[in-house]
């Protein structure tokens, strides 16, 4: 899937830099945590759900803005990576705690 969006990216009229600059950008939704686990949670599943990103891609194929389509793309390239790396979506119990299971030095074996 991470493939995929790279190949759907290069049909689109952008510079290839400009996928550099913005993949990691999805990642600024944690900020909502500051506010606490319910609203980061919800902030961070938003901007991560692959559901999300396809409709919004969709929207830009139908209505001809590749500037939606780009960032359907960019939202499903980094919701693809971090699922292969094993970041999942959030729980409202903390950040650590994903639909894929625990993350970072506290997680537990299964």
């Amino acid at each position: 899937m991470f493939l995929l969006s790279i190949c759907l990216f290069s049909q689109l009229h952008f510079a290839w830099w400009w996928w550099l600059v913005w993949i990691l950008a999805p990642d600024l939704s944690m900020l909502g945590y500051l506010a606490g686990n319910k609203v980061g949670a919800v902030c961070y599943n938003i901007v991560h759900h692959k559901g999300v990103a396809i409709v919004l891609y969709l929207i830009g194929l139908y209505t001809v803005n590749e500037y939606l389509e780009f960032a359907g793309l960019i939202l499903f390239g980094h919701s693809s990576m971090d699922r292969g790396m094993g970041y999942g979506l959030k729980y409202f119990s903390g950040f650590q705690d994903t639909h894929l299971g625990k993350i970072g030095k506290n997680k537990t074996k299964a």
